[in-house]
């Protein structure tokens, strides 16, 4: 923790991490383990947690930020013989892993979180539903659930309160939808997984339409700590609106990677520069990606804006699961774009024809765009379809779609005029947007990029400067990645 990595991190939903044993419940109990559980079944009404939540501010980390206590209120209040709570831990975002890192390290915060949130509004049964590609994850959550049910933590008459309720997991295949909690429901019951309509929402009929609340992994990892520090230790961190802490997973272009969990309102330069260690090579940050393939770039104008979800949706951006991807001046941001509808565009259930089409359409512009044959009305064009795939998808997939090409059109507005207007890419990413130039004046004649050239595209005498035919070149960079006299350069 004396490490600068470590400073301005502030440590709940991963407290554990590295810190015990997950597979010995032994461990868990010493660091307080399960006397939130016992505190709640024997001392607490149910209203009486619900509080608690209010209290705290805390909201859902999976993305859209809805408070936690006004989800469970509402599955409180909804009258069924049986009610159910779901952990959501589907986690399906590229280059996201926070998850997947509380599940392999502290499973039993979640049984735990999960028997609270039952009591609370009165159902007996849960699922983990978590996906079948962290095998580590699954095989923890096994030894937990059986340890945890040896204990008589899960079960009969918990703690002799006269509350009961157990815990199953279900696999998910790997579906990005399924991270959606209607099409997540649809998966338990054994249904191909895609969103329902909403009205009703889960919390009135939900699993097998019962009353159910679905909360992710880092939203039940905080509760635990909220019943024993109290309400106020968790809101005295974060900003008015959004309290507490927020686990990101940094990469990109960035000195150090991994996972970092950061009181809500730190900066996004205090993030990359501080705790990140700045950007590698003495290159300029250029922005930051937030939310996976439903979140937006940052730019450099808002480099010191406080990451919470009020100030990111302002910006054109989202919380998301947590994915923040760092970006220098060598990324191309009409290329970022388009990598992430390429995502959505294969993740897409096609249940409703917004997604299902007009992402695919949204998709060919940008291809049309990087390859030098769009005009300036496909940029309107798009605009107005990521507007209209927006306003009529039928999940939250297809409502976010639009937002990395959105928030880039709105901040790098002249990359993508650069690709129509001038058929260039000025950051040099897009193959047929670029050539290979070598420079008369530095090059030696070596020979060795001609003679690395896997097409034979380069000609010229020894000692003499070099040309590269345009109409061969294939645009490899094994030539710029030869020349020890930095005699090639991209245009």
């Amino acid at each position: 923790m004396d490490t600068p990595f470590y400073h301005k991190q502030k440590r709940v939903a991963l407290r554990n991490r590295g810190r015990i044993n997950p597979e010995k419940i032994e461990e868990y109990f010493a660091f307080d383990g399960y006397q939130a559980l016992a505190t709640v079944v024997n001392e607490y009404s149910r209203d009486d947690v619900l509080s608690l939540l209010e209290t705290s501010g805390l909201r859902g980390r999976g993305g859209a930020g809805f408070p936690t206590f006004m989800k469970w209120s509402f599955a409180k209040a909804s009258q069924s013989d049986q009610k159910y709570v779901i952990c959501n831990a589907d986690e399906g975002d590229p280059g996201a892993f926070m998850d997947r890192s509380v599940l392999e390290g502290d499973p039993h915060a979640i049984i735990e979180a999960m028997a609270i949130a039952g009591y609370t509004i009165g159902a007996n049964q849960g699922y983990i539903y978590v996906r079948a590609e962290y095998p580590i994850a699954v095989n923890r959550l096994r030894i937990a659930i059986k340890q945890a049910r040896e204990k008589g933590l899960l079960g009969k008459n918990i703690f002799g309160s006269g509350f009961s309720f157990d815990l199953d997991l279900r696999l998910g295949a790997g579906a990005f939808v399924c991270g959606e909690e209607t099409a997540l429901l649809e998966s338990i019951e054994g249904h191909r997984g895609e969103p329902r309509p909403r009205p009703p929402f889960p919390a009135v009929k939900g699993l097998f339409g019962k009353p159910t609340i679905v909360n992710n992994v880092e939203t039940l990892a905080n509760i635990p700590q909220i019943i024993l520090k109290g309400p106020e230790w968790f809101a005295s961190f974060g900003t008015e609106k959004s309290k507490g802490t927020k686990v990101f997973a940094l990469g990109g272009k960035i000195q150090n990677t991994g996972l970092v969990e950061i009181p809500m309102g730190t900066t996004l330069r205090e993030i990359v520069e501080d705790i990140g260690g700045g950007i590698p090579a003495g290159k300029k940050f250029k922005a930051a990606q937030t939310g996976g393939p439903s979140g937006g770039c940052i730019p450099a104008e808002h480099y010191d804006v406080p990451i919470d979800y009020e100030n990111l949706k302002k910006i054109g951006s989202m919380m998301g699961s947590g994915g923040l991807i760092v970006m220098d001046e060598d990324n191309c941001m009409v290329d970022i774009a388009k990598f992430f509808l390429e995502f959505t565009v294969e993740e897409s259930c096609g249940k409703c024809v917004p997604c299902r089409v007009g992402t695919k359409r949204l998709l060919e512009i940008l291809e049309k765009i990087t390859l030098g044959k769009a005009t300036l009305d496909d940029l309107d064009r798009m605009e107005e379809l990521c507007h209209h795939i927006q306003e009529n998808s039928l999940c939250g997939l297809g409502q976010t779609a639009p937002n990395p090409v959105l928030s880039t059109l709105r901040y790098f507005r002249e990359e993508y005029e650069a690709h129509v207007l001038e058929r260039r890419c000025p950051s040099g990413v897009c193959k047929n947007l670029i050539q290979y130039r070598i420079l008369p004046d530095k090059c030696t004649g070596c020979r060795a990029c001609a003679k690395g050239c896997p097409v034979s595209a380069i000609s010229g005498e020894v000692k003499q400067a070099h040309e590269i035919d345009q109409s061969i070149c294939t645009k490899c960079g094994l030539c710029i990645d030869t020349c020890r006299y930095d005699a090639i350069t991209v245009i």
